[in-house]
C-alpha cells in the first residue's frame, strides 16, 4: 500500500508541472519543440505525437492550442521570422552611418545566413511539395523587413540623403521577394553583384569607386 501512495505522488509530481504552466508559456513549449524537431528531422518526418512527446503533453492539449499540425507550423514561421527581424535589429544598431557600402555588404550576408541556414526545415519548406508554405514564409519575411526598414533604415539614410523612390514599402518588399528568389536560385551569386541590385534598384547616393 506504502509502495503505491509513493509511486501516486511520484507521478503527481511529475504532472505538476504542466499544469501549473501558464497557457502563454505552454503554446511557446510547443511551438520550441516543433521548431527543433522540424530541424533536426525536417517537417515531413515530424507528426504531432512527436511534438506532444517531446513537450509532454497529450494531443488533447496540443488540440487545445493548434486546431492542426499547420498552425503549429505557422507559428514556427512567426518564430523564425522574429528571429530574423531580431537579425535586423542588430544589423541596424551596428551600422556605421553614413557608410552605405558596409551597410550592402552586411544586409547581403544577413539574407544569405538568416534564410538559407542549412537546417532540415529549411530544406523541406524549399522543396516542391511545401511551395505553398514556403511563399507563405518569404512573403511574412518580405512583409517584416520591408516595414522594419523603412521604420529604422530609411529614415537614417533619408536625414542624410534624398531618397529618390515613391511607393517605399512596395519597392521594398518586391525587391526582398526578389532577392530571395534569385539568391535561392543562384547560391553561388557574388555579394557584391547582389549589393550593386539593391543599390541601383533604390537609387542609392554611393561613393565612386577607385
Amino acid at each position: 500500500m506504502a509502495s503505491r501512495d509513493h509511486a501516486a505522488k511520484f507521478v503527481a509530481q511529475r504532472q505538476a508541472p504542466h499544469s501549473m504552466k501558464a497557457p502563454e508559456e505552454r503554446r511557446a513549449e510547443i511551438i520550441r519543440a516543433a521548431r527543433e524537431l522540424y530541424e533536426e528531422q525536417g517537417l515531413a518526418h515530424t507528426s504531432i505525437l512527436d511534438i506532444t512527446t517531446r513537450v509532454g503533453v497529450t494531443r488533447t492539449l496540443f488540440y487545445h492550442y493548434f486546431p492542426d499540425k499547420d498552425a503549429v507550423t505557422s507559428a514556427v514561421l512567426d518564430d523564425y521570422i522574429g528571429d530574423f527581424v531580431e537579425a535586423l535589429s542588430y544589423w541596424n544598431a551596428n551600422r556605421h552611418e553614413g557608410d552605405i557600402e558596409q551597410a550592402l555588404t552586411s544586409i547581403v550576408h544577413l539574407l544569405r545566413i538568416g534564410l538559407f541556414e542549412n537546417d532540415s526545415f529549411r530544406a523541406a519548406l524549399a522543396s516542391r511539395e511545401n511551395a505553398a508554405l514556403y511563399l507563405e514564409f518569404v512573403n511574412r519575411v518580405a512583409d517584416h523587413t520591408a516595414a522594419y526598414i523603412i521604420d529604422t533604415t530609411v529614415r537614417d539614410y533619408a536625414a542624410l540623403h534624398e531618397v529618390r523612390i515613391d511607393h517605399l514599402y512596395e519597392t521594398f518588399y518586391v525587391l526582398i521577394l526578389g532577392v530571395i528568389g534569385y539568391l535561392r536560385m543562384h547560391p553561388d551569386a557574388d555579394d557584391v553583384v547582389i549589393a550593386d541590385v539593391i543599390a541601383q534598384t533604390l537609387h542609392m547616393e554611393r561613393p565612386q569607386r577607385p
